[in-house]
């Protein structure tokens, strides 16, 4: 069989103006870039957002992606991924349906069971333990592929319910948009591979903030565990998932070593550990090609996400490969 084909995303979180974001959507297409995503974190500025280390989000997920579609032709839309917590999941699959209609079938769904703690708290939103957020992230990817669906569903789950309607718009792509489900943990690894079209590698995010820890629990070795869990879990449908991850260390730079060698060092790393790991990109243009091809070899890995500081640099890898 041969590799499934590369794919290059980038994952924005901010913009002075609409014009602003327009203009970036439409270079993002003009470069190659299959998507644009973004986030779903909607905390400002203030101790609660420092606490996380997590940079900031300006953008409410849904308009922008609605605005990106507007000004672009090809380019595909997503949110990388959607807090199931912080939205109901009968209003998110209308939201959904209606941003696929309007973009003529260009929405990837991404969605996940939530993990900045402080945002749950400032909200004033329950942030339980991590069993409970998967169980409802389950259950919330099956009400929406039901609402997608022909007919009324009747659902009772333990945390969705919804009956007595069918979901309207129906999304122009069948049966579905494809679904992007995504963490670091063996029970969200192993419900994307049972029920999404892309499984997304991430850290183990289980202390509720950016660090050395999550960071740490997605080195090759890691991910190397990880995908034994998706193959596991995907049984007979493996070969039809796309893997993706998001490159959040991405330089592009002759001196690969050097800057290795600092990043490894702030998370408790080596510059080897560092070149090598899956969530990072590290080196001169024809260097990072190489690299992809080997992951690509190894893990199956084919489609990345870089942040639009590196859209530019960035893109010449995009040119090469996608």
């Amino acid at each position: 069989m041969p590799p499934r084909p590369f794919r290059f995303a980038v994952q924005s979180f901010s913009a002075s103006s609409g014009g602003e974001w327009r203009d970036r959507a439409r270079r993002i297409e003009e470069l190659g870039y299959s998507a644009l995503h973004l986030a779903d974190h909607f905390i400002g500025p203030g101790p609660a957002l420092e606490s996380t280390h997590h940079p900031l989000q300006e953008l409410a997920a849904v308009p922008a992606m609605a605005v990106a579609a507007e000004a672009t032709e090809r380019l595909r839309i997503g949110c990388r991924v959607f807090c199931i917590d912080y939205h109901h999941p009968a209003v998110l699959a209308k939201e959904a349906a209606t941003l696929d209609l309007f973009s003529d079938g260009r929405l990837e769904l991404g969605l996940g069971a939530g993990w900045l703690q402080a945002e749950y708290e400032a909200a004033g939103i329950p942030f339980d333990r991590p069993g409970v957020r998967i169980a409802r992230l389950a259950e919330t990817v099956a009400a929406i592929k039901a609402l997608m669906a022909e007919g009324e569903p009747k659902i009772h789950g333990q945390y969705v319910k919804a009956e007595g309607f069918a979901g309207a718009p129906k999304p122009v792509q069948k049966p579905h948009p494809p679904i992007m489900i995504g963490g670091g943990g063996r029970k969200v690894l192993s419900l994307a591979a049972r029920e999404a079209d892309i499984v997304s590698f991430n850290f183990n995010n289980r202390s509720g903030v950016l660090g050395p820890d999550g960071v740490q629990s997605a080195t090759a070795e890691a991910t190397e565990e990880k995908l034994g869990w998706v193959r596991e879990a995907a049984g007979d449908r493996f070969g039809e998932l796309e893997l993706e991850v998001g490159a959040y260390f991405t330089f592009v730079t002759d001196d690969a070593q050097k800057m290795a060698q600092g990043m490894g060092g702030a998370f408790g790393l080596s510059a080897e550990q560092m070149i090598e790991h899956p969530h990072a990109l590290i080196g001169s243009v024809d260097g990072i090609c190489e690299e992809l091809e080997r992951r690509r070899e190894r893990f199956g890995m084919s489609y990345y996400t870089v942040g639009d500081n590196v859209l530019e640099a960035f893109a010449p890898v995009v040119a090469r490969l996608a």
